[in-house]
């Protein structure tokens, strides 16, 4: 009489669902790939972002719960069409809400000089601005 192993009984089960996880997969990845998105330049940093993103960007000269637009689109996907700027697309742009105006983590700058008995240690944080993006316009 052979006894099946528990790895077996495993690898039977896991074959069974095998196809249901396979169209699950599929199923995200199409949903993932049907929303539009932008990729935009502000502050000398490009960031792609979809609607409902929040993102922290470096500090925009806004007050909290105004909005704001980027003109600035390099490229711009509608879920089917894709349009690269040459540098910009024209016309495009993103529109984003400003949700806060905030610090980002503390960082450190070590300052050190061998042989000489200097170590100097500045703190210092990143202003910010967070956002979320309302639409995307291209």
């Amino acid at each position: 009489m052979i006894v099946p192993h528990a790895c077996d009984e495993f690898r039977l089960h896991e074959s069974r669902d095998e196809p249901l996880r396979i169209a699950k997969r599929d199923q995200l990845l199409a949903d993932t790939l049907i929303m539009a998105y932008a990729i935009f330049k502000t502050g000398g940093k490009q960031y792609r972002v979809q609607e409902g993103d929040t993102l922290s960007v470096d500090k925009l000269p806004v007050e909290a719960d105004e909005e704001i637009k980027f003109g600035e689109v390099l490229l711009v996907n509608d879920g089917e069409n894709t349009t690269v700027g040459a540098p910009t697309v024209e016309g495009a742009g993103v529109t984003a809400k400003v949700i806060e105006q905030h610090r980002g983590k503390k960082g450190v700058a070590f300052k050190f000089k061998r042989r000489k008995g200097f170590h100097k240690t500045i703190g210092f944080r990143h202003h910010l601005t967070k956002l979320e993006i309302t639409s995307i316009k291209g």
